[in-house]
């Protein structure tokens, strides 16, 4: 039996800016027992790493070492998409409305521990309480009920009659959304009459643990879903395994080149969802204190660890001062501290190596130029923290106007003509996301045409459902996860049963 250990919880702090509101901590005992060490999950057990090593991982509030889990090996690897290609067999025989009743019930569970599994993501991944348990949660039960209603509709999917699946998925998933990561891959590999061999991040992979008890707890067939915890060699030995079919990627935009690069010339399936810099445009029509939170929800959301942050705030001149303004005091309300606190806007940053990340960038926006704001908070004196950001007199040139940060920071630019929003707008190598603010239903359209992004939000940010396709193009990748599109990568449309 695995020893159980106690999490601390982190001392509350006081809130600031307008508001002051009593500490409402969640307890860190709702996230249930975690083992001090765990192994892999293959053929519906967990089981012991074939190597020795063991990595960890902390609570980025506290520094406080959650558990232990194995380095997988090549041979780890070797036994899951053994157990997942023995598994394919009758998973994918099954009628579609028999893999749906297992989708279902995994939802329902999902649910059920809804309250067990946000407590846990908030306590590995360092994200407010707040956001896991009103956000990731609901999508995670939504994606498994949304791909359970196409199981036994395949063939009115838009992809021919009796499409087939590819057989093994290895999928890799980021830290940032580990548990929503895993529902955007997983229920439609399994819909469609794949078997899954997942590699959760290095980081955060307690939940997609806790999910393989799900798995069981559902009665899914073993090696239909098995899960090995490890780095970055893992994963490479996971999207280089020669009896993998399909290969998912979410991450930064350097990984998903490589494995493009790995299984070049093979006949894997490929799709990535890799990294952005998306652009936000308010035009001076926009509804000031409406654009403001959405501004403040494209950024500093997740602590801004969301690949489709709206990391570049496009502001037409004339109403530059105002919104800044208005920004600038609604950024001294945000409060940053314990994520375990239900009134928590900013929780911790992952990890020291991207906290570090961060600091680098912002730093160097100001030697280039950039005026950095920050509104005054008190970070907690342990853990990974960073107060939220914007810099003005940012220009394109400027690397933090460039280049991914991954934290929440905000560049802001200016523009005059629409035409010249779009133009600064697409000035970036991602695709990813962007953002219209305006009155104006037509000029909606007229830019949202022009912008090289695959999701255009109008008068809102982050808006995500399971019914509605999502990823880029450019450096920020291909293919779609969600609504319909989601299933094509699952399927081999060009070898059809007639």
């Amino acid at each position: 039996m695995a020893k159980k250990k106690n999490i601390e919880e982190p001392a509350a702090k006081p809130a600031g800016g307008l508001f002051s509101y009593a500490p409402a901590p969640e307890s860190p005992a709702a996230a249930g027992d975690i083992a001090t060490s765990y192994g892999h999950f293959i053929g519906g057990e967990f089981v012991d790493s074939s190597g020795s090593e063991a990595l960890k991982t902390v609570n980025p509030a506290t520094e406080q070492v959650l558990a232990e889990f194995a380095q997988g090996t090549d041979e780890d690897v070797d036994r899951a998409v053994a157990a997942a290609r023995k598994a394919f067999t009758d998973w994918s025989a099954l009628p579609g409305s028999e893999r749906a009743k297992y989708l279902f019930r995994i939802a329902r569970i999902i649910q059920e521990r809804s309250r067990e599994l946000a407590v846990l993501e908030s306590i590995d991944n360092g994200k407010p309480i707040r956001e896991t348990r009103d956000v990731d949660l609901p999508l995670v039960a939504a994606h498994f009920f949304y791909y359970a209603g196409w199981a036994d509709k395949l063939d009115f999917a838009g992809y021919g009659p009796n499409p087939r699946p590819l057989g093994v998925a290895g999928q890799v998933i980021p830290w940032n959304f580990p548990l929503l990561m895993l529902a955007w891959k997983i229920a439609p590999a399994l819909a469609t009459g794949n078997t899954v061999v997942l590699k959760p991040a290095e980081t955060t992979p307690l939940t997609a643990l806790r999910f393989a008890e799900i798995c069981r707890q559902a009665g899914l067939p073993k090696g239909v879903v098995n899960i090995v915890t490890g780095d970055g060699r893992t994963g490479a030995a996971l999207t280089s395994h020669p009896d993998v079919n399909k290969v998912a990627f979410t991450g930064s935009t350097p990984v998903g080149r490589a494995i493009a690069k790995q299984i070049a010339g093979t006949r894997k399936k490929l799709s990535l969802e890799l990294g952005g810099k998306a652009a936000n445009i308010v035009f001076d029509d926009a509804p000031i204190d409406q654009a403001v939170e959405g501004i403040v929800n494209g950024i500093f959301f997740n602590q801004g660890h969301v690949c489709c942050a709206g990391s570049r705030l496009l502001v037409q001149e004339s109403i530059h001062d105002e919104l800044l303004d208005a920004l600038k005091r609604r950024m001294g309300t945000l409060r940053v501290g314990d994520p375990l606190d239900k009134n928590t806007d900013i929780g911790a940053i992952n990890s020291a190596a991207q906290l570090a990340r961060i600091t680098a960038l912002t730093d160097a926006g100001e030697a280039e130029g950039a005026e950095r704001w920050s509104p005054a908070c008190e970070l907690p004196g342990t853990g990974f923290w960073f107060k939220p950001t914007l810099f003005t007199g940012v220009s394109q040139a400027h690397r933090i106007a460039q280049e991914e940060i991954f934290g929440p920071v905000l560049s802001v630019l200016t523009f005059r003509t629409p035409a010249e929003a779009v133009e600064k707008a697409n000035n970036t190598p991602y695709g990813l996301s962007a953002g219209i603010w305006t009155e104006k239903g037509s000029r909606i359209l007229w830019t949202a045409n022009r912008l090289k992004a695959g999701v255009v939000w109008a008068n809102t940010f982050n808006k995500f459902d399971p019914t509605s396709p999502f990823g880029g193009y450019k450096e920020s990748g291909y293919g779609r996860e969600g609504g319909r599109h989601g299933l094509e990568p699952y399927l081999n449309v060009e070898a059809r049963d007639v």
